[in-house]
């Protein structure tokens, strides 16, 4: 089945959080797509004549064709309805109040959290870099986290929902910003994590942090 031009653009070190969701949902439905890079450390983003300059000018910007559009969790949303299953494989559970939540989870990781992605950046994850320890509101934000992870997967399961979805994604990197600095996190989430991140579409994505550290 024929498709438009598909274009992802993303940071120039691909260690956007946000830029490797979409990646990520590209992959699982199988779709090609080039990549295109713009560096945001040089301001590149916030200038005129950039394609996602009258959007948000942020990355993700996703192009299909002569649409554009940006914001991860839209992208998927977009994705999903644009590229539908059966015919593409799925980004979001079957069964409808699965799927809401699994977008309230991604809502929710993108609106909260705030001290562990600042004290946890993505060089941890893509780049290995170390971190000191939590501060007292790092490790308030980090008990919410387990918590909240510990009451969404269900005990003997792999899934948020008893099947992949992009939302496990992007609650694995979320938990890995802790694990991968070695924080202490809750044995159950560890393996959950780590059993995301073996994931062949994350696995690409992380080979191309790896050849463009910061």
């Amino acid at each position: 089945m024929s498709t438009p031009a598909i274009t992802l653009w993303s940071d120039a070190n691909y260690f956007s959080p946000y830029v490797m969701s979409v990646y990520v949902a590209l992959q699982e439905k199988g779709l090609d797509f080039s990549l295109k890079t713009i560096d945001l450390s040089s301001g590149e983003h916030l200038k005129p004549g950039w394609r996602g300059f009258d959007s948000t000018r942020r990355v993700p910007l996703l192009q299909v064709g002569d649409f554009f559009l940006s914001e991860s969790s839209a992208i998927a949303e977009y994705l999903e309805e644009r590229f539908a299953p059966p015919v593409w494989s799925r980004l979001y559970p079957h069964e409808l109040e699965k799927r809401a939540r699994a977008r309230q989870v991604q809502a929710w990781l993108r609106s909260d959290l705030m001290p562990i992605r600042e004290e946890r950046p993505t060089e941890v994850v893509f780049a290995g870099e170390k971190k000191a320890p939590l501060s007292e509101a790092g490790r308030r934000a980090a008990d919410k986290l387990f918590a909240l992870a510990q009451s969404l997967l269900v005990e003997g399961q792999q899934n948020l929902f008893g099947e992949w979805s992009i939302a496990d994604t992007d609650l694995a990197l979320m938990l890995n910003r802790l694990v991968l600095n070695g924080d202490a996190v809750p044995e159950r989430l560890a393996d959950y994590a780590a059993f995301q991140w073996q994931r062949a579409s994350v696995q690409r994505f992380i080979a191309l942090s790896a050849k463009h550290p910061g």
